[in-house]
């Protein structure tokens, strides 16, 4: 491992029953760095981070480190502790209450006497909109969820987490569902996390959403680690063209 990996996956594998989920992958993630995990449905990619953030556990073998540490037990509390947070799709978020009760909602503020400290919560919400680039005068700490476009929602999921110290944001499936320019807005509010030092894992299945924003790109089919990739080596075309190479035959690259 590096001196800069902040979390390392060694030989794991996840069987349910006679099915290969997963079958002796290796993964890393350097702290700063945006990895794409792409795969087709059945490809692995929610068993492997369901194993990452402690949902799962590992078949016998499996190892994984945390800035060089193994860890002996792992939970989502005590990953979440950790600095891991799982960013899922915006539906997530509570449609009816405002950006600062979404922000805040199970970890509220208090004061010193215990009651809400909602201007606090309020003030916080707005420097965290600031810091990722939520433009839009009409969106204040205020606005109502569901009034929101869907990157806009993104955004405010994104916000939460790190706001909650993540060193490690899991992204799943981010633009699913998003128009255009809503997935533009959700790629500038994961190139904001880059600039402010977290790590990112981006999952989905589109190519052309990952590229524009990741370091490194990921490839599982049916359960193997087939491809992996650098982009600042590899141009988008010749990358297309060995993402059909791996998917043909099913190798590592």
């Amino acid at each position: 491992m590096l001196m800069n990996t902040l979390l390392s996956m060694r030989h794991i594998s996840k069987s349910f029953g006679e099915i290969k989920s997963l079958v002796d992958v290796d993964f890393d993630i350097n702290v700063g760095e945006v990895v794409g995990l792409l795969g087709d449905n059945g490809a692995g990619k929610s068993t492997l981070i369901k194993i990452m953030t402690g949902y799962y556990q590992s078949d016998k073998g499996g190892e994984i480190y945390w800035k060089g540490k193994k860890l002996s037990s792992m939970s989502v509390s005590e990953n979440r502790k950790l600095g891991m947070e799982v960013v899922y799709q915006e539906r997530a978020l509570i449609n009816q209450q405002t950006v600062w009760k979404n922000i805040f909602v199970g970890r509220e503020l208090t004061n010193f006497i215990g009651l809400l400290h909602s201007k606090k919560m309020q003030q916080e919400t707005h420097r965290l909109m600031d810091e990722m680039g939520f433009t839009s005068k009409a969106v204040t700490p205020n606005s109502i969820v569901k009034t929101m476009s869907g990157g806009e929602r993104q955004g405010i999921a994104i916000s939460r987490a790190l706001y909650f110290d993540a060193e490690l944001i899991i992204l799943d499936e981010p633009t699913m569902g998003l128009s255009l320019a809503e997935t533009e807005k959700t790629i500038s509010f994961i190139k904001n996390t880059k600039k402010l030092g977290k790590s990112c894992v981006f999952i989905d299945h589109n190519i052309f959403h990952v590229y524009p924003v990741v370091d490194r790109i990921v490839v599982l089919d049916r359960g193997k680690l087939t491809g992996q990739f650098m982009k600042n080596e590899i141009s988008f075309n010749d990358l297309i063209k060995q993402l059909r190479y791996v998917a043909k035959e099913g190798i590592m690259l």
